[in-house]
């Protein structure tokens, strides 16, 4: 079988480094475009002509596109994952349990809690849509409340949200942790010791550094 020819737009955001992550969970060779959001790079005419929605990320395998980071990451784990490598589960009933962790994580954590805050906090994206102090408050709020379904889920001493196995739905829920942390969002007991192992696998390193814009050219002095 020929290998994949993939290609993945986006760095620099929380949830551009959940594909680039996966990718090296998965061993996977690919190609980087490392545009950002609000840098007008989304809205060129070839960007557009892949992704009309103009967001990033964006994986291209092959002539298939899809966007979304948790899509991209469910479809590389159900496409490339072997059984040396797998982020996703093989039975049936295990399988719904992870992509409700995948649902809950996106819907709960991500979009109803720390994209709200980002949205109308005054040193993110409040200029835009406006800030909102007492908003972020209770988006806040809200994580923390939600936080206590992973709380229960990691008291019992599993390493990871599946149990023994690592999948994609820890590279989601990593993500809002760090997400969380860095909005100053209390975080709950059982989840520091998870986010360390999480931290500490080297894939994650590898997205890391792959996740990162590039740094801007500075010109050289006038003489």
């Amino acid at each position: 079988m020929a290998a994949p020819e993939l290609t993945l737009w986006g760095v620099g955001t929380s949830r551009t480094i959940r594909p680039h992550w996966a990718m090296h969970e998965l061993g996977l060779s690919y190609q980087t475009r490392p545009i950002g959001p609000r840098t007008g790079e989304t809205k060129t005419k070839q960007y557009t002509a892949l992704n009309p929605r103009q967001k990033i990320p964006l994986l291209q395998d092959g002539d298939f596109c899809i966007g979304e980071s948790a899509a991209i990451v469910a479809y590389l784990s159900r496409t490339y994952s072997t059984p040396d490598r797998a982020l996703i589960p093989e039975s049936q009933r295990d399988y719904a349990a992870w992509l409700e962790w995948c649902f809950f994580i996106v819907a709960e954590l991500d979009s109803t809690s720390l994209y709200v805050m980002r949205r109308h906090k005054a040193d993110a994206l409040g200029h835009i849509y406006g800030v909102a102090p007492d908003v972020v408050a209770q988006a806040a709020e809200y994580f923390r409340q939600q936080s206590r379904h992973v709380e229960a889920a990691l008291a019992d001493g599993r390493r990871y949200l599946m149990g023994d196995q690592f999948t994609s739905a820890d590279i989601l829920l990593t993500t809002c942790l760090d997400w969380a942390i860095a909005y100053g969002v209390g975080i709950c007991d059982h989840a520091h010791p998870y986010l360390e192992r999480m931290h500490q696998r080297e894939a994650y390193k590898r997205g890391q550094v792959a996740n990162k814009p590039l740094a801007p050219i500075t010109p050289p002095p006038k003489t």
